[in-house]
C-alpha cells in the first residue's frame, strides 16, 4: 500500500488565513505548515458508466479518511477515461501506408500511431521514432496522449477525456452535493518534457481553483518588484501527486492536504500558453 508524503513549508510571517479555503491574505507567499499527500488506491477495474465520484468516496472510508475543506483531490486522467467509455478497440483501426510505413521502421503499432494522428490538430515534431503532437485540447504531448499501458493488455487504447475541465467540474459539483463542502479538483495526465528527461506530471483537467498563482506587482522579501512571476500551481501540485500515484502503484487518486490554493474558476486551458506569446512556435 502506498504511504502518505508530507513536507514541510516554512510558515508566513503575517497575514491571516481563509481557514475555509486554504487561502493565506495579506501575505506575499501563501504558504502553510505542512503539506501531506494522502493515497487512495482503488483496486476495481473500471467501467464505462461507472460513477467515479462513489469510487473515490469508498476508496475514503476503506481507507479511514474523510476530506476537509481545504482539502485538493488529484485524479489521473485513465480512471476518468475509464469511467467515461474513452476506449478503443484497436482492431477497428486501420492505418493509413504512411503510419503503417512508420511504424515498421521504428517497430511500433501502426494503429496507435494512426490514432493519435486522429485525434491530434497537428503534429509538432515525428522524428526518429518519436511522434509529438498538439491535441485537440491544445496540449502538446506525445502521440495526442494515446495510451496502452495499464488497459486490458493491449487490446484496447485508451484517449484522454473529451473535456477534462468538464470532467473535473462535474466530480467537483458532485463532492460538493455529497459533503457539502468546496473541494478542488485536478485531473492529471503523465507527460514528457523538452530537454529534459524523465516524466512528470501535468493538470490537464481543474475545477475549484485557480491554476496560475500571479506574483507580479508584489514585493520579494528584498522588497525587489516581481515583474514576471507567475507560478503554475495546479502543475506543481499534479507533480506532487505523482509520487504516490505512480504508474504500477494501482492508487489513482490522491488527496493534497495543507497547500493555500486560491479558490476561484481556474481550468486547464489557462496553463496553456497562446501562440502569440509562444516562442517555440
Amino acid at each position: 500500500m502506498s504511504k502518505a508524503f508530507s513536507a514541510r513549508q516554512k510558515t508566513a510571517p503575517q497575514g491571516r488565513t481563509n481557514v475555509a479555503h486554504g487561502v493565506s491574505r495579506g501575505t506575499p507567499h501563501p504558504a502553510t505548515a505542512e503539506l501531506h499527500i494522502i493515497p487512495l488506491p482503488i483496486e476495481a477495474e473500471l467501467k464505462p458508466g461507472d460513477s467515479l465520484t462513489r469510487l473515490l468516496l469508498d476508496a475514503l472510508k476503506q481507507q479511514n479518511q474523510r476530506l476537509r475543506q481545504g482539502d485538493i483531490l488529484i485524479i489521473k486522467h485513465k480512471i476518468v477515461s475509464k469511467a467515461e467509455g474513452q476506449l478503443v478497440d484497436l482492431n477497428k483501426i486501420k492505418p493509413s501506408a504512411a503510419s503503417r510505413r512508420w511504424a515498421h521502421r521504428y517497430d511500433l503499432d501502426a494503429r496507435v500511431i494512426e490514432l493519435a494522428i486522429d485525434q491530434s490538430r497537428r503534429i509538432v515534431r515525428r522524428k526518429r521514432g518519436v511522434l509529438i503532437t498538439e491535441t485537440r485540447h491544445g496540449l502538446i504531448c506525445a502521440n495526442s496522449a494515446v495510451d496502452v499501458s495499464n488497459v486490458d493488455g493491449g487490446r484496447h487504447a485508451l484517449l484522454l477525456p473529451e473535456d477534462p475541465d468538464s470532467s473535473a467540474a462535474k466530480i467537483h459539483l458532485q463532492l460538493k452535493k455529497s459533503l457539502n463542502l468546496s473541494i478542488p479538483v485536478i485531473i492529471t495526465d503523465t507527460f514528457g518534457r523538452p530537454w529534459r528527461e524523465g516524466l512528470t506530471e501535468v493538470a490537464i483537467g481543474i475545477a475549484g481553483m485557480k491554476a496560475l498563482h500571479d506574483y507580479r506587482g508584489r514585493r520579494d522579501p528584498h522588497q525587489y518588484l516581481l515583474q514576471a512571476s507567475i507560478d503554475a500551481d495546479a502543475d506543481q501540485l499534479a507533480c506532487a501527486a505523482g509520487l504516490v500515484c505512480g504508474k504500477l502503484a494501482r492508487t489513482p487518486a490522491c488527496i493534497i492536504r495543507g497547500f493555500a490554493y486560491q479558490p476561484g474558476r481556474g481550468t486547464a486551458r489557462d496553463l496553456i500558453r497562446p501562440a502569440a506569446s509562444d516562442l517555440f512556435r
